[in-house]
């Protein structure tokens, strides 16, 4: 009897590097998620969203979730199977939550981050890791939502 199985590509592709919690190491997390995409070979609509995501998000773990001598970690997820990249930032301080509820005035000189987050993501949130951190994850669909063409408003749903 012969039995063939075919076997599965793998659909999953992912990358992870911790950096340093300064400002040098939020810039560098834009740099290599956007030579990362690059090789994963994701169009312009996808990678332009993804590396702004990371700038912001890495930002914010530089700035509010930094704990002296811990790093903070990048992450990226390729799902080509499901049409989903998902780009993370693991920082240290779980205490200090993002709001959902995120808009900030007019005349403010910071806290736009995360509306810009909402507004380029498909879905985004955050998950606890313990001990005492926290992810911020965001999500992009490979393809664009029928009917939408090029940049567009995200939608601000938490799917965990």
């Amino acid at each position: 009897m012969n039995v063939t199985t075919s076997q599965q590509s793998d659909t999953v592709h992912t990358f992870a590097q911790l950096l340093s919690s300064t400002r040098r190491g939020a810039r560098l997390a834009r740099l290599l998620v956007s030579t990362q995409l690059a090789v994963w070979d994701l169009s312009p609509h996808v990678t332009g969203r993804a590396e702004q995501i990371a700038a912001e998000l890495a930002a914010n773990a530089a700035l509010h979730g930094r704990v002296r001598g811990r790093d903070f970690r990048l992450s990226l997820a390729l799902d080509s199977a499901s049409g989903v990249l998902r780009v993370a930032v693991t920082d240290a301080r779980g205490d200090r939550l993002p709001a959902k509820a995120v808009s900030a005035a007019d005349d403010d000189e910071s806290g736009r981050g995360l509306v810009l987050v909402a507004a380029l993501a498909d879905r985004w949130g955050t998950e606890p890791h313990p001990p005492g951190g926290k992810t911020v994850w965001a999500e992009c669909d490979l393809a664009p939502a029928v009917g939408e063409s090029g940049w567009h408003a995200g939608r601000d749903g938490d799917r965990g």
